[in-house]
């Protein structure tokens, strides 16, 4: 797998598909596959972000809390 600078590492992201496949008797998962989720994993994961800075900065607080995460789920669309 070719090195590529992101955020999430792509090894931890490897082996969390390869342990959710392991059920269906997957036992490879190719390197495109990691990238690509890898890198939804990145949107997704800005977007909560960006929606529960959104949340603390409406509530007037510099801190993004546990419930804004919670409030923050509910709000972003999905890939």
């Amino acid at each position: 797998m070719a090195k590529r600078k992101t955020v999430i590492p792509m090894a931890a992201v490897e082996r969390l598909i390869r342990n959710a496949a392991k059920k269906y008797g997957i036992v490879r998962v190719s390197g495109k596959a990691v990238a690509k989720t890898v890198d939804t994993l990145e949107t997704l994961v800005k977007r909560l972000a960006e929606e529960a800075s959104r949340l603390a900065a409406h509530a007037g607080r510099v801190t993004v809390t546990k419930e804004d995460i919670d409030m923050a789920k509910g709000s972003i669309r999905t890939l």
